[in-house]
């Protein structure tokens, strides 16, 4: 249909619907060919809900498995702190292993050296007592506080 030339806005609006109820395409604006041809079933409305629902059911076992990697997540950092103890008391336990070890390997020096202390302490009570006196008529503690005065008065006596 052969069209006029005319200025205003009309013409524009006119040339601007006839460009929509007859668009033009031209052979480099097309669309290419698909590869997969869908069955006839998937241009019906049926199809379409059974999509929508499918989207639907797999968001729903995404979102089940968001809150599940949630939890593992979760379960996860408790583990670590968890093993972080573990390490913790086994640095720990290592140390006082180490330190009880190198208590044991000093046990025979220790020993050798509480002989000679004892042998020690026997000599120096053997010497103290060679000048004491032994009295073996006295019934203990009937000395009193004062000792002194207790022999002055006994030794006469005996």
């Amino acid at each position: 249909m052969p069209r006029l030339k005319s200025s205003g806005k009309h013409s524009r609006q006119l040339l601007f619907s006839e460009a929509i109820a007859q668009p033009k395409i031209m052979p480099a604006q097309s669309a290419p060919p698909c590869p997969i041809s869908l069955p006839a079933e998937f241009h019906s409305m049926e199809a379409t809900d059974r999509i929508l629902q499918e989207i639907a059911t797999v968001v729903h076992r995404l979102e089940a498995m968001d809150a599940k990697i949630s939890d593992l997540t979760v379960a996860s950092t408790s583990k670590r702190a968890d093993i972080a103890s573990f390490l913790e008391t086994a640095t720990d336990l290592d140390q006082r292993l180490t330190t009880v070890e190198d208590q044991v390997a000093a046990l025979p020096n220790q020993e050798t050296e509480l002989r000679s202390l004892r042998a020690k302490v026997i000599d120096l009570e053997d010497m103290s007592r060679r000048d004491n006196i032994w009295l073996f008529v006295i019934p203990e503690y009937k000395e009193g506080s004062d000792i002194k005065t207790f022999l002055n008065n006994l030794l006469p006596e005996h």
